[in-house]
């Protein structure tokens, strides 16, 4: 192994950039090239590939989002795109390549594996969707964006006496609006894990609103329901104005937090060891306080378990 790349795809990600800074310097420290792929999977069909050095890292574990800079690919996804993607890194003389991003770029990964690229990947996304792994890069600052957003939101809906839906990304996975809802004190909670009662969380604000609370926050995952709809049935039959807060793409923007800067730095620095030893079709993971690794079928195939007790807390203290 003399020269290998990086790439990160898919959803952008506070603490992708310390993971690349730890690849880079653990590469270059043991004596190897290493190539920065710009724009993910499009980039490298583009062949948009350049040496990357000491400087090119400099000053930029503090920073979101990702220098290298994220883009899909249609044609990548198609078994001749996915070779034509091969040959261009062995054009390059890409032996071995690291992936960041979610599972869809883990399948990008292992495609490029069978076809002779040993690949490692990095889970980078601010949902925490992967099974395989306790945590993803990206989460626990996102928490904190939410959980920053649910307190200005807290205070202005007190000023005013009024219930405020808040929808969080999470697609299929409900940690997001979990963890934040939790951290921030919300109310209800909305999550695709489980059926919610639009009748619970009427009871919840008409009991809040006669024990004197001017506010009721719920944090609802995106795709669970249409936020506006259920603002509207909540209003009409609490009597109580409810607001809709729609946080979108700032909750994958910010400084990345100092957890999501170490889990960067940790995975970026073993994907380079795991290369150097041969090893291939691999994904980094942190589970029970270590880092780890898995297949990449094991890493796509395996669904993440959403936090039950986590869940029945968030309920019992919202009470």
């Amino acid at each position: 192994m003399k020269t290998i790349g990086i790439l990160t795809s898919g959803g952008d990600a506070p603490g992708m950039n310390s993971a690349i800074r730890a690849a880079v310097r653990t590469a270059l420290n043991s004596g190897l090239r290493i190539k920065g792929i710009r724009n993910g999977y499009d980039g490298l069909m583009q062949g948009d590939i350049y040496e990357m050095n000491v400087s090119s890292v400099a000053d930029i574990i503090h920073k979101g989002g990702t220098i290298l800079g994220t883009a899909r690919s249609l044609e990548f996804e198609t078994p001749e795109g996915q070779k034509r993607g091969a040959q261009i890194l062995n054009d390059y003389g890409i032996e071995g390549l690291i992936v960041i991003g979610g599972d869809g770029s883990f399948k990008g990964a292992k495609a490029l594996s069978d076809l002779g690229i040993n690949t490692i990947g990095i889970p980078g996304t601010i949902d925490n969707d992967m099974g395989y792994t306790d945590f993803t890069i990206g989460f626990f600052t996102a928490i904190e964006t939410v959980t920053d957003a649910i307190g200005k939101l807290r205070d202005t809906s007190s000023s005013h006496g009024r219930a405020v839906v808040i929808e969080v990304m999470g697609r299929h996975c409900g940690d997001l609006a979990l963890y934040s809802g939790l951290a921030g004190g919300a109310e209800s909670i909305i999550v695709p894990e489980h059926n919610f009662s639009i009748s619970e969380i009427i009871d919840k604000m008409e009991h809040g609103r006669k024990r004197g609370k001017l506010h009721h926050l719920i944090t609802l995952a995106e795709g669970v329901g249409d936020p506006y709809s259920l603002a509207k049935e909540l209003e009409e039959k609490t009597g109580i104005e409810t607001k809709v807060t729609i946080l979108g793409h700032v909750q994958r923007g910010g400084s990345p937090s100092a957890v999501d800067r170490l889990l960067g730095s940790s995975m970026g620095s073993r994907a380079v060891r795991l290369l150097e030893e041969g090893k291939t079709n691999l994904a980094i993971g942190y589970v029970d306080g270590s880092i780890i690794e898995v297949s990449i079928d094991e890493a796509v195939s395996k669904r993440s378990e959403f936090d039950e007790k986590l869940y029945e807390l968030a309920n019992s203290l919202s009470r």
